[in-house]
């Protein structure tokens, strides 16, 4: 129903980790281009530390294609919900080995480093990019210190970029800490992202950019306290609100009625930080669903 009365070819605030779904609003753009000048100047590590809700998943497969654009070998890892002893594994799984060399009878560890030290001498670089570092288990922890701390050549060319979460940065180790050649602090969106955010994604897929009023889209970000998560979450409800209603426009009226069914308990004379709002929406989201009828019938439109 919703896709039908917005005349959408898909819907635009799925939550896909997908580059057409990237919106690079400022603190993206500043994130990207500390990276990129981590590459360039061969340093060995680089923090990006970002409460939940902030794209620092997101940010981390666009990082993967941007600094796999400037020539770099890039791959991608998640560190959340490992095993002990599987990260490694997993790493080299990502990394394009030949046939033998996936063959050879080798420590992993050691085909992890004559990975680096042919892709050193090929004058090649070989960027790292880990999420949920402060959710990895210990030899994970360990490994990566080894790698950003390391003074061998091998390790010459390579590049390690870890996203963490405030919460979690001080229970990492001193040696990654300190070592960080760059701390990236993902700020939220102002309400200028939230607009361009909004209209990009609309245009997309087929919409029209302002079906957001001004006053929705201030509102909107007000609500949201520029979290992207929580941003796209609260346009999705508020759209299909709207299809609900039959509305050819959204207000702010229908924003903060969408918000409502969100956060129930939400104070909408308040403004919650990022942080309490991302939290509120992840506790309340389920209970609400199960408990107010409204939601459950918004959530289907999109059946």
């Amino acid at each position: 129903m919703v896709r039908e009365h917005w005349h959408f070819t898909a819907p635009p605030f799925d939550g896909a980790l997908e580059p057409a779904t990237f919106y690079a609003g400022a603190p993206q753009i500043e994130a990207l281009a500390r990276l990129e000048w981590l590459l360039e100047q061969r340093q060995r590590f680089g923090l990006v530390v970002g409460a939940e809700g902030y794209g620092k998943s997101h940010l981390a497969a666009m990082a993967v294609r941007r600094l796999g654009g400037l020539g770099a070998e890039a791959v991608m890892l998640s560190l959340r919900g490992l095993a002990p002893g599987d990260w490694i594994a997993l790493l080299l799984e990502r990394l394009p080995l030949d046939p033998i060399s996936r063959a050879e009878p080798l420590r992993l560890w050691q085909k992890l480093e004559n990975r680096l030290r042919e892709n050193t001498l090929m004058e090649r670089p070989t960027a790292l990019v880990f999420d949920d570092l402060d959710a990895a288990p210990q030899d994970a922890i360990d490994g990566i210190l080894r790698l950003i701390g390391a003074a061998e050549p091998r390790y010459a060319r390579t590049v390690v970029v870890a996203m963490v979460t405030p919460q979690g940065l001080p229970q990492l180790p001193d040696g990654i800490r300190q070592r960080a050649a760059v701390r990236i602090e993902l700020a939220a969106w102002g309400t200028g992202d939230v607009q361009e955010f909004l209209a990009q994604a609309l245009c997309r897929v087929g919409g029209v950019k302002d079906i957001f009023s001004a006053d929705a889209v201030a509102t909107l970000a007000r609500f949201a306290g520029g979290v992207p998560r929580v941003v796209g979450q609260l346009a999705r409800l508020a759209l299909a609100a709207a299809a609900g209603d039959g509305l050819s426009q959204i207000d702010a009226g229908t924003v903060e009625r969408a918000w409502r069914e969100l956060a129930p308990s939400a104070d909408s004379s308040a403004q919650p930080s990022g942080v309490d709002i991302a939290q509120n929406v992840r506790d309340t989201l389920d209970e609400a669903t199960a408990s107010n009828p409204r939601v459950r019938v918004v959530r289907r439109l999109w059946g």
